[in-house]
This record gives structure tokens, sequence and C-alpha cells, in this order.
């Protein structure tokens, strides 16, 4: 199963609602939080901003294909936009799967695809 969205609301929720699976061995959350500095310089929040439809397509894009490569039972995704300040998620990503090496795996291709592919950019700092 495959779950992504954009909001533009703090990420509160880390669990997604999910069920329990008894074929799940392991779950990895990644939490990319907003840190106290950029290029060296210290600002107070992140900026962030979206190709509307665009991005959350793509994200659907790399989350499936993620699921099928690695072979992971789910993967879920919530990504924000807007002023973000420092402390808090500008995402998060949590893959259950059988065995923890399958949710590494896709945990680390799937960040850097997004990373890649995914239209959503930072815009700017505020201090």
């Amino acid at each position: 199963m495959v779950s992504v969205s954009i909001s533009g609301k703090r990420i509160d929720e880390w669990n997604f609602g999910l069920e329990p699976d008894a074929r799940v061995g392991a779950e990895l959350i990644f939490n990319g939080q907003v840190r106290d500095s950029e290029k060296d310089e210290k600002i107070g929040a992140l900026v962030y901003e979206q190709y509307e439809g665009m991005a959350q397509k793509e994200l659907e894009r790399i989350g499936s294909e993620a699921v099928e490569r690695f072979g992971v039972i789910d993967l879920h995704c919530v990504h924000r936009i807007g002023t973000i300040p420092v402390g808090e998620a500008a995402i998060v990503v949590l893959i259950r799967s059988v065995h923890r090496h399958e949710a590494f795996d896709a945990m680390s291709w799937f960040m850097d695809e997004l990373k890649k592919t995914v239209p959503i950019w930072k815009v700017g700092s505020m201090r």
C-alpha cells in the first residue's frame, strides 16, 4: 500500500492510522526536520513550495516504484509545504517490510529519488 500527501499543516501523526500487520518485521520512520542553519546562517524557518498537482503525482509514482522494487509492504509519506519552523518536520516517511534491509534500501532510494524528481523546493528561509 502506498499513501503520499502534501500538506501545509504541521505533521503531528506518524503512525498514519495503520492497522497491525503480522507480516511486518520492520518499521522504519524518517523524520526530516528543519535545522537551525542554512548555508552556514542561522534561521528560524524554511519556506517550501510545490508544483501543484505534479508534485503529488511524482510522489505517488516513486512511492509505488519503491514498494515494487524493494518488496516492502507499504510506504507512507507526508511532505510539508509553506513556512516550517526550526525543529518541525518537513517530511515524514514510514516504510514497513518483512525484513529491515528492504526497509532501509527502500527508504534510501525513495529519499534520493524524491530529492531528484519531485517538484518541491526550498524558496527561502526566515530568521
